[in-house]
């Protein structure tokens, strides 16, 4: 558990060699890197795209595991109230920072509700895809 956990958080620190030497753009580089800010990296997110996952990558990863929990196990009959209650419970999906949301909302100018909305929106846009896409690759994993 520990080594997944190293390198789950190594992973902004060691983007930045991988994507050069991939032959990324710095604007990208700097974006990949920058969503670990104050947690593993100091690269600040400063523009629109780089705030937007910041705030967002604990926060999908909470409203995930709250759809998951529903009769439905999707986000697309998920309401802000359903997530609201969760997220208020700390031993729920704990690993999702509370602290790193909230600060992401606020380099946004957003509030929590308008950044969960905004989330499950967005999630709900891919959902189908992306549940096809990790089909496929646990078929060809597993």
């Amino acid at each position: 558990m520990i080594l997944i956990l190293s390198s789950i958080n190594a992973h902004c620190v060691k983007a930045h060699d991988l994507l050069r030497s991939g032959g990324m753009s710095e604007d990208i580089i700097h974006a990949v890197c920058s969503h670990g800010y104050e947690l593993t990296v100091d690269v600040k997110p400063e523009h629109l795209m780089e705030k937007v996952l910041y705030a967002v990558d604990e926060l999908t990863g909470l409203i995930w595991a709250v759809a998951k929990l529903r009769p439905s196990k999707s986000v697309q009959d998920l309401e802000i109230k359903s997530v609201k209650k969760k997220y208020k419970n700390l031993n729920f999906a704990a690993g999702c920072s509370r602290e790193v949301i909230e600060k992401g909302a606020g380099m946004l100018g957003w509030s929590l509700d308008e950044l969960i909305e905004k989330t499950i929106l967005a999630m709900r846009s891919c959902e189908t895809p992306v549940a096809e896409a990790m089909d496929k690759i646990s078929k060809e994993v597993f």
